[in-house]
């Protein structure tokens, strides 16, 4: 056993010693030592029941013959940290607790690992550890929250956000938004919706890191503390056969999770966290790769934010292992023959599941649309691509040619935009929010809902070298690399220039002639940062670009 090199022999006696301090008998020192790397804290709804899963964890470590020591790590919410300076520390955390994970990882020694995460970057950065440690390993989430109710219609977060656009332009009352408020988050999980914590739960159960029904049971449920005893004895059977999460998490099953993604029209934020990911397992998942997927992926699923049906809804028509089922049936299919953490195949797993609901996961013939939720466009404005959900873009906006209404921040923006100065047919600029330049590549959740809430989410189109929280709808490009700090030509953009956007031919264009953009070029200079102390700062240091996943510099 791996953790062998801190318990056995004369000299660990000292060692030993440690663990008996806090209680562990010799035999429990002798089984396996699997580490529970959780985020359980008390400001995050996602994160607030994670210890009665670390306690169901433990109980199916133990029934299999191991010995659980859970340890925790920091978590933000996106929600809370939105359009403040707390939000520059969101995809930065990211970093944090793969780190954390690897650090706990190492320093003990430990024979594997169960991690328990549910929100936006906890997710991928656990599996950024676990990756690149490669001890064998089992991701189980949270779960997802239950839509609230609100008047007869669910609701959820992002309904809030969207109250909030609402009561500015005079369509609803501060006491119904109060009542909205009330309603939305009935409770612990993840926020309801395809949201980025939702898509990441469903992506690391479609790469095979996680077991069947990770992404889709509610938080509530009794299911997702049986999943939680059945991720720990998972874990041992790994321990024993010694698969470890690079065996699992090969290239194709990488392109099986993408496919996934296109199918349930996940968050864009896939693709910043899919290919950090990928990059731990030593997989290169260039920007380009995601829409080779969505040409031959169909989306398969209309959930909120894009659509009306909820997490709840998905998990009971099948959840993931039936959307993959029904991939089977796509030209391309998916590779079934990749290892997953139930010690099978996605062939044997697969085997028995089927569609419980086509109103929910339709069938390739009757998709949404032909192609998958996501796409990258590239251009004069984005040279190294830029990222788009299109799947919540309505039929009018694919196409938008309008004119450039600049901001240098996500304030100034909302600030116009809550002060009705957006105009049909605009497109909002927000720049200088990139990975460097946020610093951390802050969220646009707020403008975006409000921009809906206002009436405009079908007639004005919003971009950014920043990014969008997985609850974003509407016309919405995102991750424009190279970005504005870098002296990306999204820095050269002046209020009123003409921007064609053409998402079905993945296009988008300043019409400024070359020569005039030149000029700007050279009278152009970086702005001083945002924050110079303490970690944003040392970040937006060794940060890369967000088509590379914002990962950082070797």
């Amino acid at each position: 056993m791996r953790s062998d090199v801190i318990k056995k022999g004369l000299s660990r006696a000292p060692h030993r010693s440690l663990l008996k301090a806090i209680g562990y008998t010799d035999e429990e020192i002798s089984r396996p030592l699997i580490a529970i790397a959780h985020a359980q804290n008390e400001i995050i709804p996602g994160h607030v029941h994670l210890d009665k899963i670390v306690e169901a964890v433990k109980t199916g470590i133990r029934l299999a013959g191991g010995t659980p020591v859970a340890f925790s790590t920091i978590a933000v919410c996106d929600g809370i940290a939105m359009n403040h300076l707390g939000m520059h520390y969101s995809l930065a955390s990211r970093e944090v607790i793969a780190d954390s994970v690897e650090i706990m990882l190492m320093a003990h020694a430990f024979d594997g690992i169960v991690a328990v995460p549910n929100c936006d970057k906890v997710t991928p950065g656990m599996l950024m550890a676990m990756l690149r440690v490669n001890v064998p390993g089992v991701l189980v989430s949270g779960g997802p929250m239950l839509t609230g109710r609100f008047r007869g219609k669910d609701v959820h977060l992002v309904s809030v956000f969207e109250g909030v656009g609402r009561v500015q332009a005079g369509t609803m009352s501060l006491e119904a938004l109060t009542e909205l408020e009330d309603a939305a988050c009935p409770g612990c999980g993840s926020c309801a919706g395809m949201f980025t914590a939702n898509s990441m739960n469903c992506l690391a159960e479609a790469v095979g890191l996680a077991l069947p029904g990770n992404g889709t049971i509610p938080a509530v449920s009794a299911a997702r503390l049986r999943l939680a005893k059945h991720a720990g004895m998972a874990v041992m059977g790994l321990v024993h056969e010694n698969i470890c999460p690079r065996d699992i998490a090969t290239r194709q099953a990488f392109e099986n999770a993408m496919a996934v993604d296109m199918a349930l029209g996940c968050s864009t934020n896939t693709v910043l966290h899919v290919p950090a990911i990928a990059r731990e397992a030593g997989v290169d998942l260039p920007l380009a790769v995601f829409n080779e997927v969505s040409g031959q992926v169909p989306h398969l699923c209309s959930l909120i934010p894009g659509g009306p049906h909820s997490m709840q809804q998905l998990n009971e028509a099948g959840g993931v292992p039936a959307v993959m089922k029904e991939l089977l049936n796509t030209e391309a299919g998916l590779h079934q023959d990749v290892m997953t953490v139930t010690g099978k195949t996605l062939r044997e797993n697969l085997q028995g599941v089927e569609v419980l609901d086509h109103d929910i996961i339709r069938s390739v013939e009757d998709a949404y649309h032909k192609v998958g939720g996501i796409a990258v466009l590239y251009g004069n404005l984005a040279p190294d691509g830029c990222v788009v959900k299109q799947s919540a873009v309505a039929a009018e906006m694919l196409v938008h040619k309008g004119p450039a209404r600049v901001f240098d921040s996500e304030a100034a923006a909302q600030e116009v935009i809550l002060d009705g100065g957006i105009r049909a047919g605009d497109v909002v600029v927000i720049r200088y929010c990139g990975p460097k330049g946020g610093p951390g590549m802050p969220e646009m959740l707020s403008p975006t809902s409000a921009i809906v809430g206002m009436g405009l989410g079908k007639s004005v189109a919003l971009i950014t070298d920043g990014r969008f929280s997985g609850g974003t709808q509407g016309a919405c490009l995102g991750h424009v690399s190279p970005e504005a700090a870098e002296g990306g030509p999204i820095a050269l953009v002046a209020e009123g220039d003409r921007i064609v956007i053409d998402i079905p031919n993945k296009t988008i264009s300043l019409e400024v002639e070359d020569e005039e953009l030149d000029a700007r070029r050279a009278a152009w200079r970086p702005p001083a940062p945002r924050i110079t102390t303490g970690y944003a700062a040392r970040y937006a240091k060794q940060v890369t670009s967000g088509a590379t996943g914002a990962v950082l510099k070797e």
